[in-house]
């Protein structure tokens, strides 16, 4: 709950504090600049900071590196403000099950929020797609809320473990 509320006020404080296009643009083509730019303000910042994370335990793979900037960019597709997100949160706590259900309609009315949270890997898969991704970014972004319930087993898997763990981290 302590780096939840962390993730919190680094939201809040988004307004004030820049945001280094020049480091994204190192990694991304510029079809996929151009999603980068539409993400909200926190969630370029949220998706720096996975990429430093990373960076510092010694990552370096093109797919990974585009897969940290771009797996939270579905959530631009709708409104996705701070308080939708304490309430998913909240409600993940409260009923994990309850919020995978409501997750599965439509983005519209109080659905919205929880078809965010549950969609946005899916809709941010389609977009890296569309822009030229290539097929392992797509498959990290894509699972990047799928945990696996083994030990990685090939490079794939050890990266979609290390997008998870510095996503969690940030």
């Amino acid at each position: 709950m302590i780096l939840r509320l962390r993730q919190g006020l680094r939201a809040l404080a988004s307004p004030f504090l820049s945001v280094d296009f020049e480091m994204a643009a190192k990694v991304l083509s510029p079809s996929l600049m151009v999603l980068f730019r539409q993400m909200r303000r926190s969630e370029q910042q949220h998706s720096l900071n996975v990429l430093r994370t990373l960076r510092g335990w010694g990552y370096d793979e093109p797919p990974l590196m585009v897969a940290a900037l771009l797996h939270d960019v579905g959530k631009s597709r709708v409104p996705y403000h701070l308080w939708d997100r304490v309430l998913v949160v909240l409600a993940r706590n409260a009923a994990p099950n309850a919020v995978e259900q409501w997750g599965a309609f439509s983005p519209t009315g109080w659905y919205r929020p929880f078809a965010v949270s549950v969609q946005h890997p899916q809709w941010s898969a389609e977009m890296v797609k569309a822009a030229g991704a290539d097929p392992v970014t797509i498959e990290l972004i894509v699972d990047h809320q799928c945990y696996l319930d083994h030990s990685p087993k090939d490079l794939t898997e050890r990266m979609l473990w290390a997008l998870q763990t510095a996503d969690n981290a940030n």
